[in-house]
């Protein structure tokens, strides 16, 4: 089964916290945790996107490893990666769960989440 813009969009809502925003338009949906971007969806680009922020290390392999996934555009490419959707082959799920966890990772323990 092909995980679609609507897979990615119920799989980043269902984290604690998680809070969404239209910051660039009504085609880019923005998740938020605590106020810190974890994923950015774009629907514009024809069946659409999305940029997640993954471990330096990782980001280089999944963009080897996996041809939907591409350094992140507009964004930090040692930092962001961006998975065409939809897509059969990329570990989608555990993928936004390794973007949220980073963010979460870097806010300061008092302000992480728990849940």
């Amino acid at each position: 089964m092909a995980f679609t813009t609507g897979h990615a969009m119920d799989a980043c809502a269902a984290f604690p916290a998680v809070e969404l925003s239209y910051p660039f338009g009504e085609d880019t949906p923005v998740f938020k945790v605590v106020g810190k971007m974890f994923a950015v969806l774009d629907a514009e680009a024809g069946p659409g996107t999305i940029t997640l922020k993954a471990d330096p290390e990782d980001a280089k392999a999944l963009v080897d490893t996996f041809a939907d996934i591409g350094p992140g555009y507009h964004m930090n490419k040692k930092h962001w990666i961006s998975v065409r959707l939809p897509t059969t082959t990329a570990p989608m799920a555990e993928l936004i769960a390794d973007s949220y966890d980073l963010v979460v990772a870097g806010l300061p323990r008092a302000s992480r989440p728990t849940g």
